[in-house]
């Protein structure tokens, strides 16, 4: 057997069903490899003192000839602004360093009732708010396995760092705008943004419900070093759930879909890179082998997706912003504030309008998928670099298909491609609401092409 914090979540589940692994083997390999590589990567903020008790009752079950989950075993890390039951909930700020968490998230609890083990929390931006790069006040900054560059992406860069470096088989991350997406890209790994309503979520701060459009855009989805462990993921975590009346009973497969494939390389004309647009074209060929009806063609309405997002964001935000700028660092502030001079925060009228903005371009969106089901396009359109705060806009305008697929509320895969000059890239692959089968089966269809990068051994030294 391979290093056993090598091996994916569907090797590790086989392996502890059958026998040839124990689940309390597959943890403690993990948390060596913690002790190995976390120093230089710092993505693992806590451990869970729990963790070996929890893999320890897998393994009891199994002896005892009980059904364990279909991730017996499988470690996986959970972002810091996501529940789990008596640790503190962080955001990665001083203000919620206490703030204990009385019980696991909904995906928290989907997955470890289906035998995964929680290992540890994973940094972030303060409050998800400083772009792509992951440095909280209270853990530090948090490096890009690979070493081509310092950021792993962010928000989820924790997560993107662990799998991507072997410290978890999958990492639970969320996205409000390609925040699982854009560290999968830049750590070499996969990562699924599920469609609005089909993961049950708990994002309550402190006891209060979030605002409409932090009701709307932020998904919980994972990460992890391969499409087999997305689509395992995904079974356990997809479906109606009591803890969140956003959910719905909607079937994990739909009906076939027509194959056809748009190419959306530079989405809105703003300009690619010329590395980002080759990967897409590899990726465009691959799925035309594969029997892919092949277009190139931009989806509609990008830019009343892009301005409606905009100025929700703003309009909520900007109303809580004196509160909200309390908590953070000069630095970590100036990204929400890039978008709130980008996009000032709006009136009521203001407000309301941009409601029925997205849903013309949901309607239109709808229409164009008729023709095509799945769209091929970059992650961002920016090869990966280490922002600065003053590069926020070129973050944001880089992403924009991300962002507006957030706004939508459609699913999304993205998927590594490559490693040029030590650095990943990769694509995503969007698709009808509710039919994230059809994006997986498309990013199988790369990773199958290209294979897969990781797990790299960390090229930073620890950081002091």
């Amino acid at each position: 057997m391979s290093e056993i914090w090598s091996l994916g979540a569907a090797e590790i589940a086989a392996a502890v069903r059958s026998g040839e692994l124990s689940a309390r083997e597959a943890l403690d390999a993990h948390l060596a490899r913690v002790d190995d590589v976390n120093p230089a990567v710092n993505a693992v903020t806590v451990r869970f003192d729990e963790a070996r008790e929890q893999a320890d009752r897998v393994d009891e079950r199994i002896r005892a000839g009980e059904p364990v989950g279909p991730l017996a075993g499988v470690p996986f890390t959970v972002k810091e602004n996501i529940d789990v039951a008596g640790h503190p909930t962080t955001h990665g700020v001083p203000h919620f360093a206490d703030a204990v968490a009385g019980a696991d998230a909904p995906p928290v609890r989907r997955l470890r009732a289906a035998g995964a083990i929680a290992l540890g929390h994973t940094n972030m931006p303060d409050l998800t708010i400083g772009g792509n790069i992951t440095v909280s006040q209270l853990f530090g900054e948090t490096r890009n396995p690979w070493g081509a560059i310092r950021t792993p992406g962010g928000t989820s860069g924790g997560d993107g760092a662990a799998v991507a470096s072997g410290m978890a088989a999958i990492g639970l991350g969320n996205d409000s705008g390609g925040s699982v997406r854009l560290p999968a890209m830049y750590c070499g790994v996969a990562a699924l943004k599920p469609s609005y309503g089909r993961f049950a979520m708990d994002h309550r701060i402190g006891g209060s419900d979030p605002t409409l459009a932090s009701q709307l855009f932020p998904v919980d989805g994972p990460i992890a070093r391969t499409v087999e462990d997305l689509e395992l993921a995904f079974g356990v975590l997809a479906g109606a759930d009591a803890a969140d009346p956003r959910t719905v009973p909607v079937p994990h497969r739909g009906p076939e879909l027509p194959k056809r494939v748009a190419v959306c390389a530079d989405p809105a004309g703003l300009g690619v890179h010329p590395q980002v647009r080759a990967e897409i074209g590899r990726a465009a060929d691959a799925l035309a082998d594969a029997g892919y009806q092949v277009e190139e063609a931009e989806p509609p309405a990008l830019a009343d997706a892009l301005t409606s997002y905009g100025t929700l964001i703003t309009a909520e935000f900007g109303q809580r912003w004196p509160d909200i700028r309390g908590l953070l660092t000069e630095e970590s502030a100036r990204n929400m504030e890039v978008s709130m001079t980008q996009q000032p925060p709006t009136d009521l009228a203001g407000y309301l309008a941009a409601t029925a903005t997205r849903f013309g371009a949901m309607r239109d969106w709808a229409a164009f998928g008729e023709r095509y089901p799945l769209v091929l396009g970059p992650v961002t359109t920016e090869r990966p670099f280490d922002a600065e705060p003053e590069d926020a806009l070129r973050v944001m305008f880089g992403m924009r298909l991300c962002t507006a697929t957030t706004c939508l509320g459609v699913p999304a895969v993205a998927v590594p491609t490559a490693v040029v000059d030590g650095q990943p890239l990769g694509v995503q692959v969007i698709g009808p609401w509710y039919r994230e089968d059809a994006c997986l089966a498309a990013a199988r269809i790369l990773e199958d092409r290209f294979g897969t990068f990781t797990p790299p051994q960390p090229r930073h030294r620890p950081q002091r």
